[in-house]
């Protein structure tokens, strides 16, 4: 039997969808969060005349000169072309637009701290999968250092985009292998050329890409916000919200949430979120409009401890929720979730038995969010009440973002304890 030619991965010909044969993960798995598998290897056409255009297979080596063989710096290129760049930044997946192709990697061609500090994050990437250690890896650090503290000692080049987009990611490559001392000294590092540069919104305002790295990033390492917010009407030097949170009008939903007997920046979170979600069923947001507003809102909430359980219970799964929409972006969130998870627990433990509408959407939440972790059968064990029906129309009161967040996810945890 002739062997079949088909190039799209099994997921999308059993959906006749079309597939963009990204890899090792086409487009379509990676947002429906469903393996992919293909029966041929796909095409490399597009990404390697992608490759081509943005310089990686440059003839005449012309992007910044390391210690490294040439084969080697140009296998180390194409990895973060085409595949590093889409999973540090997997709110776009086009190679034509996702900014780490456009914007990150014409600064690092002539920038060699930068440069070397991209090399740095598919040379790990290829020694995690060979096992065989990370001595070049660890080449590539020592040079970064060096290079990086040329720069800093220009006060000039300390506050340039390459400066920062080099220091923020030595810290991820440094939590990741778990120095944190020395990543947290990273992050006290950059956030002083953020305040050199006029703050994080200042930042922002030119460089999109490296305040939203900064800022997400920062709080990841260590696990409390590094920088403020905006006000609700966009006033201040902080992380400012999206212009859908200022929108006006009584927010959709059944439950009345004044009835919740919560902190008032817990519950104005809790009412702007409503009115967000409301209108996103009929405008959706982009996914790097929901990274944006899932940015300003965990900053916000991070800062708002209280010592009452009901609000820190609320404040925990609305921090949850967040996550949970978004994902994980350009390092894992899982040592923060960890934290939220554990501190959730608590204060649940705190507030007894959790009834009603506000029980079950805090149960729900508690139990999707902590899927694949140490927490997950705490909350699974926690009591259900009803059926799957009758909880989702509480959780749908309460608060639910309907292109946000999977249905089924939530029905299958629910259901799973009968």
């Amino acid at each position: 039997m002739r062997q079949t030619l088909r190039r799209s991965c099994a997921a999308c010909a059993r959906a006749k969808h079309s597939c963009d044969l990204r890899t090792p993960r086409c487009s379509r798995c990676i947002k429906r969060r469903v393996p992919c598998v293909y029966a041929n290897e796909p095409l490399t056409a597009v990404p390697e005349i992608m490759a081509l255009r943005l310089g990686s297979l440059d003839p005449f080596d012309s992007y910044p000169q390391t210690r490294l063989r040439r084969d080697h710096v140009q296998r180390l290129i194409h990895s973060f072309l085409n595949k590093i760049a889409f999973q540090y930044y997997p709110l776009d997946l086009s190679a034509v637009s996702n900014p780490f192709l456009i914007s990150w990697w014409p600064l690092a061609l002539g920038d060699p701290a930068l440069f070397h500090v991209s090399l740095q994050t598919a040379c790990l990437d290829e020694e995690l999968l060979a096992q065989k250690g990370f001595g070049t890896s660890e080449l590539l650090m020592a040079d970064s250092v060096a290079l990086l503290r040329r720069r800093v000692e220009d006060a000039t080049l300390a506050v340039q985009d390459a400066t920062m987009n080099s220091v923020i990611t030595l810290a991820t490559i440094e939590f990741g292998k778990g120095n944190v001392e020395i990543s947290k000294m990273h992050v006290d590092g950059v956030k002083r050329l953020v305040d050199m540069r006029g703050g994080i919104n200042a930042v922002r305002q030119t460089s999109p890409l490296t305040a939203r790295m900064v800022s997400w990033v920062s709080m990841l390492i260590m696990c409390r916000p590094q920088f403020s917010t905006q006000d609700d009407v966009g006033i201040g030097d902080g992380i400012p919200p999206i212009p859908e949170w200022q929108l006006d009008g009584d927010p959709p939903g059944l439950y009345d949430t004044d009835s919740i007997d919560i902190d008032d920046r817990v519950k104005s979170v809790l009412t702007r979120l409503r009115r967000v979600f409301g209108r996103a069923q009929h405008t959706p947001l982009t996914s790097t409009r929901l990274h944006d507003l899932t940015c300003f809102v965990v900053h916000r909430l991070l800062s708002a401890e209280t010592p009452s359980p009901l609000t820190e219970c609320v404040r925990h799964a609305l921090i949850l929720t967040m996550l949970t929409a978004q994902g994980p972006t350009y390092y894992s969130h899982g040592v923060m979730l960890d934290m939220i998870l554990a501190r959730f627990k608590e204060n649940m433990g705190r507030l007894g038995p959790t009834r009603g509408t506000v029980g079950v959407w805090l149960v729900a939440t508690g139990a999707v969010a902590s899927a694949g972790t140490a927490h997950h059968r705490w909350f699974m064990e926690r009591e259900r009440a009803g059926s799957w029906d009758d909880a989702f129309a509480r959780i749908r009161s309460l608060l639910w973002a309907e292109t946000l967040l999977s249905r089924d996810v939530f029905r299958a945890h629910w259901e799973a304890v009968g």
